[in-house]
């Protein structure tokens, strides 16, 4: 383990940089009554290598701003800084690689008296900072989470944010427990650190429909894993069990994106969409693309098409990407109707399907009638074209590559 260490921790200079980079900020911030922190994995000192956000924390009284804007106060002390809308403005500010969310929260002394989840963000850290004895297995923990796929709260990600794996970690004592115990998890898991629920977690119904329930161990209320989608609760489990059936360093480091690799490797009939993303919060841009992804694999498995593989990656452009087998669809299908049994609906289906003879199976009425699509690409041509993908994205086309195709 302690050969990933250095491979993931960061290095002496990503540190000097993040100093000097929080010391600069912090002196252009003069607001009376406010404190400026360092927040995120900064502060708790969990963060990777090469994570390229910080957070800087503007905490005022809660006292003497109480029920005032915040954020306009803290907007006219910064430079150069773009406004982020949310539930409460915050503020971003590129320093060379590294981008810097600035973010004003109210000085509070109890989680409950929190006006605002960024409210919390302190009490976070000091819970972590009680525990830095697991530094380095959080490390561990975040990099296996981020090299596989599940890691970040972002709606377009639905995985497991930097905060839900330090709790995880410190619950189950380290990462070596964690990924033994994950492979045990059944939907739903429900875990709480502190025992606030006394083994009866209630939350409110939007808490609760997470295949994993984790308790916020500084406020009883919140489900830290509120945004785990299924499929990646499952990936985590899998995954963790591919580990400790066979444990190397190549399940912590993340391999880059590349599409030329997966042109090359591939054996498959392969299909690339190319995408010029929309302008916005990345949250909200990235929940977009996600949508348009799931909705053209939705319609290509209804439509028969077995998917090899299908994923999608997002930096400046974004690409989609689905394997199918060479194998074209046949040209016809069974179409179902009513039971035998059923007259009325039978001879209301006879005059729909006028043209194709009744045929009956296991008491049950069908007709042949001619596929719409064997090949993918008519469809999703058709689908990039939709309104529902054109309103979510700038521009969308599929990419000409050479590759296998179904008349190879």
């Amino acid at each position: 383990m302690k050969e990933i260490l250095k491979l993931i921790q960061p290095s002496n200079i990503e540190q000097k940089e993040i100093k000097i980079i929080i010391k600069e900020i912090s002196s252009q911030i003069n607001i009376p009554n406010t404190k400026v922190i360092l927040g995120g994995s900064s502060a708790k000192n969990t963060f990777l290598k090469n994570n390229h956000d910080i957070d800087i924390y503007v905490k005022f009284d809660s006292k003497v701003y109480h029920e005032k804007d915040i954020s306009k106060i803290l907007k006219k002390s910064l430079k150069n800084a773009t406004e982020v809308h949310g539930s409460r403005d915050y503020f971003h500010i590129q320093k060379g690689k590294y981008i810097v969310e600035i973010i004003p929260i109210m000085d509070i002394t109890n989680p409950d008296k929190a006006e605002n989840i960024t409210d919390i963000s302190p009490f976070h850290t000091k819970f972590v900072l009680e525990n830095k004895k697991y530094r380095d297995d959080i490390l561990l923990a975040k990099a296996f989470a981020k090299a596989n796929g599940f890691y970040g709260a972002e709606s377009y990600i639905q995985g497991f944010s930097g905060y839900a794996m330090e709790v995880l970690t410190i619950h189950y004592k380290g990462f070596n427990n964690l990924i033994k115990n994950a492979t045990n998890w059944k939907t739903p898991t429900i875990i709480d650190l502190k025992n606030y629920h006394k083994g009866h977690v209630k939350l409110n119904e939007a808490k609760m429909v997470s295949p994993i329930i984790l308790i916020d161990p500084v406020q009883a209320s919140r489900n830290v894993t509120a945004v785990v989608s299924n499929e990646k609760f499952n990936l985590f489990i899998n995954k963790a069990k591919e580990y400790l059936k066979r444990p190397n360093k190549e399940f912590f480091l993340k391999e880059d994106f590349s599409l030329d690799k997966i042109i090359k490797e591939n054996k498959d009939h392969l299909i690339v969409i190319d995408i010029k993303p929309l302008e916005g919060k990345k949250d909200i841009v990235g929940s977009k693309l996600l949508k348009c992804f799931e909705y053209i694999k939705a319609k290509l498995q209804k439509n028969d098409f077995k998917l090899i593989e299908a994923n999608w990656h997002w930096n400046n452009q974004a690409i989609f990407y689905f394997k199918f087998p060479k194998e074209e669809l046949s040209k016809t299908i069974k179409h179902y109707g009513p039971p035998t049994t059923n007259k009325l609906a039978l001879g209301a289906f006879k005059k729909t399907w006028p043209k194709y003879p009744l045929k009956t199976e296991n008491n049950k009425s069908y007709v042949i009638i001619p596929r719409e699509y064997t090949t993918p690409e008519p469809l999703i041509k058709e689908l990039i074209n939709s309104s529902y993908c054109k309103e979510r994205v700038k521009k969308i086309y599929l990419q000409k590559i050479k590759t296998f195709s179904i008349q190879d």
